[in-house]
């Protein structure tokens, strides 16, 4: 897995039809189909800024997505 710029994950996100999500009930992060009633859609900019606050980023591995400790 590689570490990846948020930019580099949206253009993936948008080709793979996932959005950036917040788990419910939890401060938990992840991209979502919008199919999982748990994970709430959330802007791209509350995205970065709850990976930020809890220091995560977004790795990339042969087109799949990971929200991991930075």
């Amino acid at each position: 897995m590689e570490k990846i710029s948020l930019a580099e994950a949206r253009k993936i996100a948008a080709k793979k039809g996932l959005k950036p999500g917040r788990v419910e009930g939890t401060d938990g992060v992840q991209f979502t189909r919008g199919r999982n009633d748990r994970i709430v859609p959330v802007p791209w900019e509350e995205f970065e800024s709850l990976l930020k606050r809890r220091r995560l980023a977004v790795y990339e591995s042969d087109g799949f997505l990971k929200v991991m400790k930075a």
